[in-house]
């Protein structure tokens, strides 16, 4: 019987046991470029089957959140090269999530004050941290369609980046609201022409950005994340056709080859099956993919070991018990109990909530 300690071959990236962590903002990146910090982090979490690391704008214009990290200067390019080197010492394998978050950014955070894009002129129901707290996210102005080709480009060179900073792969963030997702959606995606409308449509844009990144890179290092019923705090109600949408996307997707698909069952945060929420059926996203697969949102120790071992899915994605437990591979394997997450230290800060927490041996010393 297959157990979630046993190591499997996502795409041409092997991993040591099918434990992922999942990517987690931390806001710890002064503008924009990992840190000596960020290194030690990652490198303590090393013995994740795959550690996905913290979503990273592929460009200025993509931006949402204030000290995020970039991946599109050599400057990033060559902090990013600690983080990776970190992890690959500690035998480890780390893919970097592309990040472009539409309309949930502010102003004060893009080139010049530039107005978000998005699929829409609507702003979101959402707020986003800047350097004066939390403030609500600024009115977006919809992309061109004759600008969606220099935004092919910002992912393609945004993989080549990665790759060249050491990564094993990246995954392309198509989930949790943000700008394929809101192109994805017929609840925020108002426009007509080909990038609007139908589901074909509505999918054209999150389908090149993974067809470009796995023609720079290789299908074989690439990944793809979906939430198909995520609404981030309801700024992006699901879809009319949540299940034929992500249905179709994941159809179009299933023979390019890509190293894995990541999907959050359910909101991020929350409930796998919120109360009052539409039924989705995720077992048949799993049933039309033919790669490995990753589920994510709330998984505790019994269920994750339930779900590899029924064949369910190939690998559990642990976020938030990640930040508390850099050897959480091991307290899953012992059962061993975990260490309580200081919420507080979540986004900003030092090494206090980021570097310090105890693993088992240091508690037994």
């Amino acid at each position: 019987m297959t157990t979630l300690f046993d190591p499997i071959q996502a795409g041409d990236i092997a991993l040591s046991n099918r434990i992922a962590m999942a990517p987690l903002t931390r806001n710890r990146a002064p503008g924009g470029v990992p840190t000596a910090a960020m290194a030690e982090y990652y490198g303590q979490r090393a013995s994740a089957g795959l550690i996905i690391a913290e979503a990273s704008q592929i460009s200025p214009m993509a931006q949402g959140y204030l000290d995020t990290p970039g991946i599109h200067s050599p400057e990033q390019v060559a902090a990013w090269r600690q983080v990776t080197a970190a992890v690959h010492a500690k035998g480890g394998r780390i893919v970097l999530q592309l990040w472009h978050v539409g309309r949930i950014s502010h102003s004060s955070l893009l080139p010049g004050g530039a107005a978000p894009v998005s699929p829409t002129a609507v702003a979101a129901k959402a707020h986003t941290f800047t350097a004066e707290g939390f403030v609500p996210v600024s009115t977006p102005r919809a992309l061109g369609d004759d600008e969606i080709p220099a935004l092919l480009e910002d992912y393609r060179r945004a993989a080549r980046n990665a790759i060249e900073a050491g990564f094993d792969g990246v995954e392309v963030h198509g989930a949790n609201t943000y700008l394929l997702e809101q192109f994805l959606r017929d609840s925020v995606n108002d426009r007509s022409g080909p990038y609007g409308g139908t589901i074909e449509n509505r999918a054209r844009l999150l389908l090149e950005v993974v067809r470009t990144v796995a023609a720079e890179i290789g299908a074989g290092r690439t990944g793809l994340r979906l939430s198909p019923t995520t609404t981030f705090g309801g700024s992006a109600p699901v879809d009319s056709q949540a299940q034929a949408l992500y249905g179709y996307v994941v159809q179009q997707v299933a023979s390019l080859g890509l190293a894995y698909l990541h999907v959050i069952e359910g909101e991020t945060g929350g409930a796998r099956q919120p109360e009052g929420a539409p039924a989705f059926d995720y077992a048949a996203l799993r049933r039309a993919f033919p790669g490995t697969w990753i589920v994510n949102n709330g998984f505790s120790r019994s269920e994750a070991l339930q779900a590899v071992a029924s064949g369910a899915t190939d690998v559990v994605a642990f976020g938030r018990p990640f930040i508390a437990n850099p050897d959480l591979v091991r307290r899953l394997r012992e059962d061993a109990p975990l260490n309580p997450l200081r919420a507080d230290k979540l986004y900003g800060g030092g090494a206090e909530g980021y570097t310090d927490y105890p693993t088992l041996d240091a508690v037994a010393a």
